[in-house]
């Protein structure tokens, strides 16, 4: 991808229009002012440096937070343009930083491919923050500009000198605490994201520095790109062979990365890019890839007789079962679907990735014939469960007679309100607490569907086994949306699904086990926001019938010193949620007016590692699974799901 002319100088710049808006408009631009937000800033300035080795000039991105929480971005990139940009008669690093759609993606030779925000992205971020400084080593000097809150305030000036043949930018900024809802970084979001920035940019180093309290770093380097990335995301599970499937080329204008592993879990995590942006919805380069490899094993395993003439063809889902893969596509001009860049729409793309595969696919297979039949009769394994699978849920269908009403499992209390707005399912662990939760319940709004003990760990099941347990088969007829190519938003009926479990480990399990069904199953329901966590109190403290509830040990300790301690204080640590009667679970648990929900929250950047984390905690890899715990115990207290 570095097949491109060195002409990157003053004139590369090109303004289409200006940055007004910005500061208040912020959401428009980097989608919100949340936490998200925040980070997006980062990201804009890392896809610049980027750019440059994607173009062939950078080696080595540094990315620091800063004692007063400031972000430091420095490449060995070519460093932004400082000649004078002769339509705006202004230095070409000053229009980038302060001018809306200015930069070298937009034409004059800058770039073939980019990420970011199509050009504004440097200065957004300069809108968005306090202050920005940048340095620009280039022609042997050091070149400096300051900008407050998108202001220039002073003239690009040379500050020192430097070796002739350095060259790079250099830009510190402090986020806007008057934009911002929150402006202190998060290291481990920033750790995620810039590891898949180095997994995407083969060769590329990424050096991420924590320079705060507690001081962090963590080297990002991979000569193998996106098949270490493979390798990383396999590594709570056992592969089903050593190597991992990789094919590269490039047809007409689009340059396809394909990385491919299968493992022994029943999961598929396939993660799509272009130009280094995730796109959590796929499109057409996604499309290409199922296209070519479902044709590709269908092919062999006929023309090898592992599929007999009177079996029908193996469906993508049965020969993506447990695929972990990464499709990653550079394409100049990229076209999404809507404004969030979540859905690629090239047609081209296509046709590039089903070309790249299918050729390179057909031939690893006939080089590798152990591993192509390890794969054809894991499909054909698959493809049986999932016959098993359709007949029992054709089955359950057909059994929804009149006779049956609505066919709602028999433990479930349903409410009243037909209106899936105003209704809330409590999914309830055990008997005791779910007869509590019963009496407690207000009728109209609040279901509740009570489960015998721990739920199957779906991350170790075949669908045909899945959907024969009864505790599944009881959400899913409960919710009503229906899975996979059943599923349909538009039928749930409660538009609270709140999971209640006792707080402690065996709780905290059970309610794992819950998320993992829902995030494999019905992911759609929690990243659209209807998943809740209901949070029992800890203890509840007595003294001159005077009663408090406190929800951890901190606030027992605070309540404690409020009210003295003394021996007239009666302390009930509550070992399940079996203990309370349902007044008290009402008042602590379920009455909307008090109760404490978490929702949990899906984010869209985090995504591999999310999938990495369910497969590490529900795996059989014990190893990974040690390990992840040991790191993250010191978190445990105020986890936050």
């Amino acid at each position: 991808m570095s097949d491109i002319n060195n002409n990157y100088g003053g004139d590369s710049i090109q303004i289409l229009e200006g940055l007004e808006a910005v500061r208040k408009r912020p959401g428009m631009y980097i989608g919100s002012t949340s936490s998200k937000g925040l980070h997006h800033l980062v990201y804009e300035i890392v896809d610049n440096s980027v750019d440059e080795a994607l173009a062939g000039y950078c080696t080595e991105i540094d990315v620091q937070i800063n004692s007063d929480n400031s972000i430091t971005v420095k490449d060995n990139g070519r460093g932004v343009p400082v000649e004078i940009n002769s339509k705006t008669g202004k230095p070409a690093v000053e229009v980038v930083y302060t001018v809306l759609h200015a930069g070298g993606k937009f034409g004059g030779g800058g770039y073939k491919v980019s990420g970011g925000l199509h050009g504004v992205g440097a200065s957004v971020v300069n809108a968005l923050s306090v202050w920005l400084e940048v340095k620009v080593y280039r022609n042997g000097n050091i070149y400096f500009q300051r900008y407050e809150r998108g202001n220039v305030m002073n003239e690009l000036k040379i500050i020192g000198t430097c070796d002739e043949g350095k060259t790079g930018t250099e830009v510190t900024f402090l986020p806007d605490g008057k934009i911002f809802e929150e402006t202190v970084y998060d290291y481990s979001i920033l750790k995620t994201r810039l590891r898949e920035v180095a997994f995407l940019t083969k060769g590329l180093k990424i050096i991420l520095r924590d320079d705060r309290e507690e001081k962090k770093e963590n080297i990002f380097h991979y000569e193998g790109g996106i098949k270490e990335f493979v390798t990383y995301l396999n590594k709570g599970k056992e592969p089903l062979y050593e190597q991992v499937l990789y094919f590269e080329g490039q047809k007409d204008t689009v340059y396809v990365e394909v990385a491919m592993q299968h493992n022994d879990s029943y999961t598929e995590n396939t993660y799509t890019f272009v130009n280094n942006i995730t796109t959590p919805e796929g499109g057409t380069h996604l499309e290409g890839f199922k296209r070519a490899i479902t044709k590709t094993f269908n092919d062999y395993a006929r023309s090898n007789k592992l599929l007999k003439e009177s079996e029908q063809n193996l469906s993508g889902e049965d020969i993506r079962e447990g695929l972990t893969s990464i499709i990653s596509v550079k394409i100049e001009e990229p076209q999404f679907e809507g404004q969030t860049k979540q859905k690629l729409g090239n047609s081209e793309a296509r046709a590039a990735v089903e070309n790249v595969v299918s050729e390179q696919l057909t031939y690893f297979l006939e080089q590798n014939p152990q591993i192509a039949r390890i794969i054809c009769e894991k499909s054909i394994l698959a493809q049986r469960a999932r016959d098993a699978a359709r007949k029992a849920r054709d089955l359950t269908r057909s059994r929804k007679t009149a006779l049956d009403g609505n066919g709602l499992p028999g433990k479930l209390a349903d409410c009243s309100d037909k209106n899936p707005e105003n209704c809330e399912i409590y999914i309830v662990e055990g008997d005791s607490a779910g007869g509590s939760a019963k009496t407690a319940r207000d009728r109209a709004t609040q279901a509740i569907l009570p489960l015998r003990g721990k739920i199957l760990n779906v991350e170790k099941a075949r669908l045909d086994r899945i959907l024969g347990n009864a505790e599944i088969k009881a959400m899913i007829t409960a919710f009503g949306t229906g899975i996979h190519e059943d599923f349909d938003i538009e039928k749930l009926r409660y538009h609270k699904i709140i999971i209640m479990t006792d707080a402690d480990v065996d709780g905290a399990h059970i309610a794992t086990l819950l998320l993992t069904f829902l995030y494999r199953f019905m992911p759609q329901l929690i990243r659209q926001g209807y998943v809740y966590l209901a949070t029992p109190p800890l203890y509840q403290i007595v003294k001159n019938k005077k009663v408090w509830y406190a929800y951890s040990d901190d606030e027992l300790n605070k309540i404690l010193t409020e009210i003295g301690r003394d021996g007239n204080n009666k302390i009930q640590r509550y070992k399940g949620l079996g203990e309370m009667d349902a007044d008290q679970l009402w008042e602590t648990t379920m009455d909307p007016k008090t109760r404490i929900l978490k929702r949990v929250q899906y984010d869209e950047d985090m995504q591999s590692e999310l999938d990495l984390t369910f497969t590490t905690l529900m795996g059989d890899q014990v190893e990974p699974r040690r390990e992840f715990i040991e790191t993250n115990a010191r978190f445990a207290e105020n986890l936050d799901i």
